[in-house]
Protein backbone atom coordinates (compact mmCIF):
# COMPACT_ATOMS: atom_id res chain seq x y z
CA UNK A 1 0.00 0.00 0.00
CA UNK A 2 0.84 3.62 -0.91
CA UNK A 3 0.02 5.90 2.17
CA UNK A 4 0.14 9.53 1.65
CA UNK A 5 -1.16 11.85 4.53
CA UNK A 6 -0.93 16.10 3.44
CA UNK A 7 2.55 15.54 2.33
CA UNK A 8 3.51 19.23 1.22
CA UNK A 9 6.89 19.93 -0.50
CA UNK A 10 7.84 23.87 -1.04
CA UNK A 11 10.68 25.58 -2.63
CA UNK A 12 12.24 28.82 -1.94
CA UNK A 13 8.94 29.33 -0.49
CA UNK A 14 6.80 28.60 -3.40
CA UNK A 15 4.67 25.60 -2.83
CA UNK A 16 4.46 23.03 -5.37
CA UNK A 17 3.02 20.16 -3.59
CA UNK A 18 0.18 21.13 -1.05
CA UNK A 19 -1.12 19.26 1.55
CA UNK A 20 -1.37 16.13 -0.34
CA UNK A 21 -3.57 12.95 0.86
CA UNK A 22 -3.90 9.66 -0.85
CA UNK A 23 -4.33 5.95 -0.26
CA UNK A 24 -2.96 3.13 -3.38
CA UNK A 25 -4.02 -0.35 -2.57
CA UNK A 26 -1.87 -2.74 -2.23
CA UNK A 27 -1.81 -4.72 -5.92
CA UNK A 28 -3.57 -1.75 -7.70
CA UNK A 29 -2.45 0.13 -10.50
CA UNK A 30 -2.94 4.17 -9.88
CA UNK A 31 -2.47 6.79 -12.43
CA UNK A 32 -1.32 10.25 -10.99
CA UNK A 33 -2.07 12.19 -13.88
CA UNK A 34 -1.79 16.47 -14.56
CA UNK A 35 -0.50 19.15 -17.23
CA UNK A 36 3.30 19.91 -16.56
CA UNK A 37 4.41 22.00 -13.49
CA UNK A 38 1.60 20.21 -11.71
CA UNK A 39 3.65 18.21 -9.01
CA UNK A 40 3.71 15.19 -10.34
CA UNK A 41 7.20 14.47 -10.24
CA UNK A 42 7.97 16.43 -7.12
CA UNK A 43 5.09 14.34 -5.23
CA UNK A 44 7.08 11.57 -7.00
CA UNK A 45 10.24 12.09 -5.68
CA UNK A 46 9.28 12.81 -2.11
CA UNK A 47 7.45 8.86 -2.27
CA UNK A 48 10.58 7.30 -3.49
CA UNK A 49 13.40 9.42 -1.15
CA UNK A 50 14.93 11.38 -3.65
CA UNK A 51 12.98 14.66 -2.12
CA UNK A 52 12.77 15.47 1.43
CA UNK A 53 8.82 16.69 2.56
CA UNK A 54 8.24 20.22 3.94
CA UNK A 55 5.17 18.67 5.81
CA UNK A 56 3.32 15.42 6.03
CA UNK A 57 4.24 11.68 6.28
CA UNK A 58 3.93 9.02 3.97
CA UNK A 59 4.93 5.01 4.10
CA UNK A 60 5.30 2.55 1.21
CA UNK A 61 4.02 -0.84 2.44
CA UNK A 62 4.56 0.36 5.82
CA UNK A 63 7.66 2.09 5.33
CA UNK A 64 8.81 5.57 6.43
CA UNK A 65 9.81 7.52 2.68
CA UNK A 66 12.00 8.83 5.26
CA UNK A 67 13.67 5.48 6.59
CA UNK A 68 16.89 4.03 3.92
CA UNK A 69 15.19 0.83 4.10
CA UNK A 70 12.50 2.42 1.51
CA UNK A 71 15.02 1.85 -1.45
CA UNK A 72 15.24 -1.71 -0.98
CA UNK A 73 11.84 -2.12 -0.92
CA UNK A 74 10.79 -0.13 -4.57
CA UNK A 75 10.82 0.04 -8.47
CA UNK A 76 11.73 3.27 -10.28
CA UNK A 77 11.50 4.81 -13.35
CA UNK A 78 12.82 8.40 -13.16
CA UNK A 79 12.03 11.33 -15.43
CA UNK A 80 15.99 11.44 -16.02
CA UNK A 81 15.92 7.50 -16.65
CA UNK A 82 19.26 8.00 -15.06
CA UNK A 83 21.63 5.54 -17.08
CA UNK A 84 25.22 5.48 -18.02
CA UNK A 85 26.68 6.11 -21.48
CA UNK A 86 29.58 3.99 -20.92
CA UNK A 87 27.44 0.58 -19.89
CA UNK A 88 25.61 -1.51 -22.25
CA UNK A 89 21.75 -2.67 -21.69
CA UNK A 90 22.59 -5.50 -20.31
CA UNK A 91 25.56 -3.93 -17.86
CA UNK A 92 22.78 -1.89 -16.31
CA UNK A 93 21.02 -4.71 -15.62
CA UNK A 94 23.51 -7.14 -13.71
CA UNK A 95 24.87 -3.75 -11.78
CA UNK A 96 21.28 -3.41 -10.38
CA UNK A 97 21.16 -7.18 -9.97
CA UNK A 98 24.53 -6.30 -7.50
CA UNK A 99 23.35 -2.99 -5.49
CA UNK A 100 20.38 -5.61 -4.43
CA UNK A 101 22.23 -8.24 -3.95
CA UNK A 102 20.76 -10.66 -6.00
CA UNK A 103 22.97 -14.05 -7.05
CA UNK A 104 24.43 -14.19 -10.25
CA UNK A 105 22.30 -16.89 -11.08
CA UNK A 106 18.83 -14.82 -10.44
CA UNK A 107 20.73 -11.70 -12.23
CA UNK A 108 20.88 -14.11 -15.37
CA UNK A 109 18.12 -15.32 -15.27
CA UNK A 110 15.73 -12.09 -14.76
CA UNK A 111 17.85 -10.16 -17.55
CA UNK A 112 17.55 -12.95 -19.85
CA UNK A 113 13.39 -12.99 -19.01
CA UNK A 114 13.32 -9.03 -19.13
CA UNK A 115 15.16 -8.58 -22.47
CA UNK A 116 13.29 -11.00 -24.22
CA UNK A 117 9.67 -9.53 -22.79
CA UNK A 118 10.38 -6.04 -23.86
CA UNK A 119 12.22 -6.74 -27.16
CA UNK A 120 15.88 -5.56 -26.25
CA UNK A 121 17.59 -8.87 -26.52
CA UNK A 122 18.92 -8.01 -30.14
CA UNK A 123 20.44 -4.59 -28.07
CA UNK A 124 21.85 -6.37 -25.00
CA UNK A 125 25.39 -5.41 -26.08
CA UNK A 126 24.94 -2.08 -27.39
CA UNK A 127 25.79 1.06 -25.38
CA UNK A 128 23.31 2.99 -23.91
CA UNK A 129 24.92 6.39 -25.45
CA UNK A 130 24.31 4.28 -28.97
CA UNK A 131 20.56 3.49 -28.15
CA UNK A 132 17.45 4.90 -29.41
CA UNK A 133 14.98 6.72 -26.32
CA UNK A 134 12.85 3.74 -26.84
CA UNK A 135 15.83 1.39 -26.06
CA UNK A 136 16.72 3.66 -23.12
CA UNK A 137 13.42 3.58 -22.00
CA UNK A 138 13.19 -0.07 -21.25
CA UNK A 139 16.24 -0.64 -19.95
CA UNK A 140 15.28 1.71 -17.55
CA UNK A 141 12.10 0.07 -16.49
CA UNK A 142 13.75 -3.65 -16.25
CA UNK A 143 16.39 -1.78 -13.90
CA UNK A 144 13.37 -1.14 -11.72
CA UNK A 145 11.42 -4.39 -12.63
CA UNK A 146 14.22 -6.67 -12.02
CA UNK A 147 15.06 -6.53 -7.93
CA UNK A 148 11.11 -7.90 -7.95
CA UNK A 149 9.73 -4.15 -5.53
CA UNK A 150 6.55 -4.26 -3.76
CA UNK A 151 5.71 -1.34 -5.22
CA UNK A 152 6.64 0.66 -8.30
CA UNK A 153 7.00 4.18 -9.49
CA UNK A 154 7.04 4.90 -12.88
CA UNK A 155 7.22 8.25 -14.22
CA UNK A 156 5.90 8.06 -18.08
CA UNK A 157 6.17 4.21 -18.82
CA UNK A 158 4.47 4.87 -22.17
CA UNK A 159 6.46 7.77 -23.29
CA UNK A 160 8.36 6.90 -26.27
CA UNK A 161 7.70 3.61 -27.15
CA UNK A 162 5.94 2.01 -30.06
CA UNK A 163 2.93 0.55 -29.90
CA UNK A 164 3.23 -3.10 -28.92
CA UNK A 165 5.73 -2.48 -26.56
CA UNK A 166 3.26 -0.22 -24.75
CA UNK A 167 1.17 -2.73 -25.15
CA UNK A 168 3.59 -5.46 -23.39
CA UNK A 169 4.07 -3.27 -20.49
CA UNK A 170 0.46 -2.68 -19.75
CA UNK A 171 -0.26 -6.10 -20.01
CA UNK A 172 2.90 -7.00 -17.70
CA UNK A 173 1.75 -4.11 -15.09
CA UNK A 174 -1.98 -5.91 -15.08
CA UNK A 175 -0.13 -9.29 -14.43
CA UNK A 176 2.39 -7.98 -11.20
CA UNK A 177 -0.35 -6.06 -9.64
CA UNK A 178 -2.47 -8.87 -9.63
CA UNK A 179 0.75 -10.67 -7.42
CA UNK A 180 0.36 -8.10 -5.05
CA UNK A 181 2.72 -5.20 -6.18
CA UNK A 182 1.31 -1.48 -6.02
CA UNK A 183 1.76 0.61 -8.71
CA UNK A 184 1.58 4.59 -8.94
CA UNK A 185 2.28 5.80 -12.56
CA UNK A 186 2.34 9.34 -14.50
CA UNK A 187 1.76 9.19 -18.32
CA UNK A 188 -0.35 11.91 -20.93
CA UNK A 189 -1.53 8.97 -22.56
CA UNK A 190 -4.73 9.19 -21.28
CA UNK A 191 -6.12 6.80 -23.76
CA UNK A 192 -3.58 4.23 -22.10
CA UNK A 193 -4.34 4.65 -18.53
CA UNK A 194 -8.21 4.23 -18.87
CA UNK A 195 -7.14 0.58 -19.94
CA UNK A 196 -4.74 0.02 -17.41
CA UNK A 197 -5.47 2.14 -13.76
CA UNK A 198 -8.15 0.99 -11.58
CA UNK A 199 -7.51 4.61 -9.53
CA UNK A 200 -7.10 8.14 -11.04
CA UNK A 201 -5.74 10.61 -9.19
CA UNK A 202 -5.59 14.41 -10.92
CA UNK A 203 -3.27 16.78 -9.44
CA UNK A 204 -3.31 20.57 -10.44
CA UNK A 205 -1.34 23.53 -9.16
CA UNK A 206 0.05 21.32 -6.50
CA UNK A 207 -3.50 20.00 -4.62
CA UNK A 208 -5.18 17.20 -5.49
CA UNK A 209 -8.18 17.64 -7.57
CA UNK A 210 -9.45 14.01 -7.67
CA UNK A 211 -9.14 10.84 -6.10
CA UNK A 212 -11.09 8.20 -7.51
CA UNK A 213 -11.25 4.75 -8.76
CA UNK A 214 -11.28 4.69 -12.99
CA UNK A 215 -14.91 2.82 -12.99
CA UNK A 216 -16.40 5.28 -10.95
CA UNK A 217 -15.30 8.18 -13.66
CA UNK A 218 -18.32 10.77 -13.51
CA UNK A 219 -17.61 10.58 -17.25
CA UNK A 220 -14.83 9.23 -19.50
CA UNK A 221 -11.19 9.59 -18.38
CA UNK A 222 -10.72 12.66 -21.16
CA UNK A 223 -13.71 15.02 -20.30
CA UNK A 224 -12.87 14.92 -16.44
CA UNK A 225 -9.08 15.86 -17.19
CA UNK A 226 -9.98 18.18 -19.76
CA UNK A 227 -13.18 19.44 -17.08
CA UNK A 228 -10.30 19.48 -14.06
CA UNK A 229 -7.36 21.10 -15.62
CA UNK A 230 -8.20 23.26 -18.95
CA UNK A 231 -10.22 22.75 -21.93
CA UNK A 232 -8.17 22.46 -24.90
CA UNK A 233 -7.91 26.38 -27.10
CA UNK A 234 -9.85 26.58 -29.65
CA UNK A 235 -8.47 29.71 -31.25
CA UNK A 236 -8.95 30.05 -35.02
CA UNK A 237 -6.02 30.41 -37.37
CA UNK A 238 -7.21 31.72 -40.60
CA UNK A 239 -4.04 32.31 -42.44
CA UNK A 240 -3.24 28.65 -42.22
CA UNK A 241 -4.47 26.45 -44.99
CA UNK A 242 -4.17 26.39 -48.70
CA UNK A 243 -4.75 29.16 -50.38
CA UNK A 244 -5.89 28.89 -54.23
CA UNK A 245 -3.46 31.30 -56.59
Amino acid sequence: MIYCNRLTKSFNGKVAVAEASFEVPTGSICALLGPNGAGKSTLVKMLTGLLKPSGGTAHIDGTSINERELKRNIGVLPESLALFDGLTVAEHLKLTGAVFKLTSAEIRLRTDQLLRVLKLEGGRHTFIHQCSYGMKKKTALAMALLPNPRALFLDEPFEGIDPVTAETIRLMLRKIAGRGVTVLLTSHILSLVDRVADQVIVINKGRIALDVATGDLPKGLEDTYFDIVQQAPEEELGWLGFRKS
